[in-house]
């Protein structure tokens, strides 16, 4: 691909770090020589190490990020940067910066909001078997939840519009930022697509800083929320047959009795039956009048998504003229013989 090929384009190379000191000069390194027009920026997230010193001296614009957490950083760089196409990355290592023209120009070719990096060697994470296991548990969920548009929702490699970055509301403070993303693009059905890639291996030395339990909460957690936030009538929906359900595990009996003796001798059984039999009700309308709330912040976010101009290089060529112009130009004009015999 030619090192011009994205010469019109203002492309910047989004790096959050936290002590990446060990590699974070030969990622810089890799994206200069990827994109060599790109701007590149590290986001310093209080790193105890070198990691803004070994950044700077690569020729990355280093940012401070004091608010902790991949979400934060993520949250600031989205605002701090004015660019066409935004490319983000981590700073261990493990992404191949080789594959950034290739994603750049999957998002243009396939005039996508979204292009994400999946990696083709994710289950050797490290020789974790914990993380190989909660990304295929998570993927699973979220196919189940969100929609199936995203194999790996947790890569950390991705490619953006002007449009996506400004109009995401980034929520998250951790790693559940990139889950975030991708609940972002199937609320909006944003136009997304992927880009396999092998997956490499941190240095040496550079220890992860994903703790799987931790880490693996945070996410189930931020799934239910955003579940909650976005498909309020399934989630209030599955709270209320649950409650349902227990209903009538405890109304059985009692009914069971009324229909042999005529009498009811479990009368506290019976109220807590009936207490969660309201509470089933009071759940599913909830779900309802929330199901119509959540669909007007939908709109709105959709309408915000909308008056942000798409940015994928299209500008306006010397030359050109508008369409009302050319209609201008060729209407046909009249003599002013004719003109005066008008006013007439």
């Amino acid at each position: 691909m030619p090192i011009d090929h994205f010469s019109d384009l203002n492309i910047a190379v989004l790096l959050p770090c936290f002590n990446e000191g060990k590699s974070i000069a030969s990622v810089v390194l890799g994206f200069r020589k990827a994109l060599p027009r790109a701007r590149i920026f590290v986001y310093n997230n209080n790193s105890s190490d070198d990691t803004a010193e070994q950044a700077a001296r690569a020729g990355a614009t280093v940012v401070p990020s004091r608010r902790q957490g991949k979400g934060n950083v993520v949250r600031q760089m989205f605002a701090d940067i004015d660019a066409d196409i935004y490319l983000m990355a981590d700073g261990d290592g493990t992404y191949d910066p080789s594959a950034a023209p290739r994603m750049v120009q999957t998002l243009l070719d396939d005039r996508a909001d979204m292009v994400v990096g999946t990696r083709r060697n994710v289950t050797q994470d490290a020789g974790r078997n914990g993380h190989a296991i909660g990304n295929r548990l998570f993927n699973s969920v979220y196919k189940t939840l969100f929609g199936n548009e995203f194999t790996d929702i947790f890569s950390g490699y991705r490619a953006f519009t002007r449009r996506f970055a400004k109009s995401f509301p980034a929520s998250s403070a951790g790693f559940e930022i990139e889950t975030e993303m991708s609940v972002h693009a199937s609320t909006l059905r944003l136009p997304v697509s992927e880009v396999e890639f092998d997956y490499g291996r941190r240095m040496e030395g550079a220890p992860s800083k994903l703790s799987t339990f931790r880490d693996g909460f945070r996410i189930l957690r931020m799934m239910g929320m955003l579940m909650k936030e976005t498909r309020p009538f399934v989630f209030f929906g599955y709270v209320s047959v649950a409650l349902f359900a227990a209903s009538v595990f405890f109304m059985a009996p009692v009914i069971r009795d009324y229909l042999a003796t005529g009498l009811v001798d479990r009368l506290p059984t019976w109220m807590l039956a009936m207490t969660l039999l309201l509470g089933a009700m009071m759940t599913f309308i909830a779900g309802v009048v929330l199901d119509s709330v959540a669909r007007g912040r939908a709109e709105q976010k959709r309408i915000h998504y909308l008056s942000i101009a798409p940015s994928r290089g299209e500008q306006f060529r010397p030359g050109t003229t508008s369409l009302f112009d050319r209609r201008q130009d060729t209407t046909p004009t009249s003599s002013p013989a004719q003109r005066g015999a008008d006013q007439r």
